[in-house]
């Protein structure tokens, strides 16, 4: 079964009325598209000053590029702990300090999850601390 035309829809205009609401619709997505247009330009200088003070930006869409590391999560994890123990928040602290990048809001726990999942890599020392294995 179809739906009913709402009150507002096409279907339940008469023919004689449908080039006038046409146009209507068309000027308004004219001025919504220039209204877009402007905030994108706002909002590409922000990502832009942003960069430039070193964060990341936020936003998403096709302005949104992933972090380029030169190694993985996890190998940058081993050569931080190589000979040492730390905890979880150390680890991740540690391992942004030596340069790799990552815009996640939950890296610390992206770290953890590293640290269990490869198990042959990383051993557990204490509750919460981990080295090398």
């Amino acid at each position: 079964m179809g739906r009913r035309p709402g009150p507002g829809s096409l279907a339940s205009m008469p023919v004689s009325a449908l080039p006038k609401e046409l146009r209507r619709r068309t000027r308004s997505l004219k001025t919504l598209q220039r209204k877009r247009d402007r905030l994108a330009k706002k909002l590409a200088t922000l990502d832009a000053q942003i960069a430039a003070a070193g964060g990341v930006s936020s936003g998403g869409g096709a302005a949104r590029t992933r972090a380029r590391n030169s190694t993985t999560l996890v190998e940058s994890m081993s050569k931080t702990l190589a000979g040492k123990t730390m905890g979880v928040t150390e680890l991740a602290d540690a391992v942004r300090k030596n340069g790799y990048q990552s815009g996640a809001a939950n890296f610390r726990t992206m770290v953890n999850q590293a640290l269990l999942k490869h198990r042959k890599l990383f051993k557990k020392v204490s509750r919460g601390q981990y080295t090398t294995a």
